[in-house]
């Protein structure tokens, strides 16, 4: 890598002066602005996609992992107003799955998101890239962004960071863990959608999309061994949504890695395409139609808050003075190497850590907090936790929790002046139950 530098320095405007800037709109970036906008604030969101959504959307994920722990519905506020949306348009289909998992319809998610953000009445804008922050003390004062304009600035009071990567807080200066303790992180999967695929005989043949790979293995189908196949999710009469493969060694904060697992994720699908075909029935004649502009990322940057999340947490089903929500689904880690231990390891882990119905584990508001930084609010799969808990809270209907607790408390303290770690977090909670939030403890 050429290590040369130079210095380089320029004037440029000042784009937006809001009382919140929202770093990403993926699930919880959208949550985080809808929440923040309802309490009255001036709130600019910044998407470098072309859509809203993220990983549900660009990223072509099937499916959403379950918004209740079986008894109750934990993603209530956005989570459950985006339920609500999808099914007025005879978008989700509950899967055949013991969690309780819904599958995506992709195109109807993106219009559910564009129509509740501009109904909201939020500022937004796509293909607009967050580069680098400003800042005085401990305090952002400025988003750095370049779009089809050039180059600019938005001013804020206060600052969420839904990026996934937790880039606007790392680059604040926040510090944050990556990946297990040497540094490797669970490998991405370049989602896909699938035509001409026969459900009923799918349905009718009641075997695992993985009980043939021993034999395409030894037939030499695969140039990598990966045992571990999440599979194909029905998604339409003849449609399937894919999260087929492993983009082992990713890592999402460098554009060299991420370019390169992309050009394998599409390449793979070919072999995947042909185990599906000869070994599998009901998808003898299946098509690819097309992949994920955006690559299916699972683990990058955990920012580190007031509060760590941790396993332990998870064990306990914890519940906190200062709960903003509590979340159920189970410990999940793809293995970061391919290989029959690996996986049995996980199937172990996947097992061992799942909850029986109604049980949960509490969400502190500390973890979205991070440390050496007053005006900035973390959400979504970069809060602060352990590797463990980051294995269950990264899904979507966990981001919409944390979205809309940290868009509520950024208005508060866009409104107050406050630091976001002084927020009054009683009146957090009160505004988050009339927002409609799952809070059953009394505190």
């Amino acid at each position: 890598m050429n290590t040369s530098s130079f210095h380089y320095s320029r004037s440029i405007p000042i784009r937006h002066t809001v009382d919140i800037l929202v770093a990403g709109g993926g699930p919880a970036g959208v949550a985080a602005a809808l929440a923040a906008r309802r309490q009255g604030a001036r709130v600019h969101l910044i998407e470098e996609q072309g859509c809203l959504g993220g990983m549900g959307t660009a990223g072509m994920v099937p499916a959403f992992m379950p918004f209740g722990d079986g008894v109750h519905f934990l993603a209530e506020g956005v989570g459950r107003q985006v339920y609500t949306a999808l099914k007025k348009m005879n978008a989700p289909m509950p899967l055949n799955n013991p969690l309780g998992c819904v599958s995506i319809h992709v195109e109807s998610l993106k219009r559910v998101y564009d129509e509740m953000l501009l109904k909201s009445g939020c500022s937004f804008t796509f293909h607009t890239q967050l580069i680098d922050v400003r800042k005085k003390g401990n305090r952002l004062t400025h988003a750095i962004c370049a779009a089809k304009s050039g180059v600019f600035a938005i001013e804020a009071k206060v600052f969420v960071d839904g990026t996934g990567d937790g880039d606007l807080a790392a680059w604040g200066g926040a510090p944050f863990e990556k990946g297990d303790k040497n540094g490797r992180m669970m490998p991405g999967t370049l989602c896909s959608i699938w035509s001409d695929l026969d459900w009923k005989a799918i349905a009718k043949n009641k075997v695992p999309q993985s009980s043939q790979l021993k034999k395409a293995f030894a037939d030499g189908v695969f140039t990598v061994k990966d045992d571990h196949l999440p599979g194909i999710f029905h998604i339409g009469e003849t449609t399937g949504g894919g999260n087929i493969g492993h983009t082992f060694g990713v890592d999402n904060t460098d554009e060299v890695s991420i370019t390169k697992a992309l050009l394998w994720g599409r390449k793979s699908l070919s072999e995947y395409q042909r185990y599906y075909q000869h070994y599998l029935k009901g998808y003898e004649k299946m098509n690819l139609v097309t992949t994920g502009a955006l690559l299916g990322i699972r683990e990058t940057r955990r920012i580190m808050g007031d509060y760590v999340l941790g396993l332990e947490d998870f064990k306990k089903r914890a519940v906190f003075e200062d709960e903003i929500g509590r979340f159920a689904y189970p410990i999940d880690i793809h293995p970061t190497r391919p290989g029959k231990k690996t996986y049995a390891r996980f199937l172990q882990e996947y097992i061992d850590w799942r909850y029986k119905p109604g049980e949960s584990y509490g969400i502190p508001y500390r973890i979205l907090t991070p440390r050496r930084l007053d005006n900035v609010l973390v959400a979504g799969r970069c809060v602060s936790s352990d590797r463990y808990i980051q294995g269950s809270i990264r899904v979507m209907p966990g981001c919409y929790i944390t979205g809309q607790a940290a868009g509520i408390a950024a208005a508060m303290a866009a409104q107050s002046g406050a630091s976001t770690h002084d927020i009054p977090v009683k009146e957090l909670q009160k505004r988050l139950k009339k927002f409609g939030a799952y809070l059953p403890n009394d505190h």
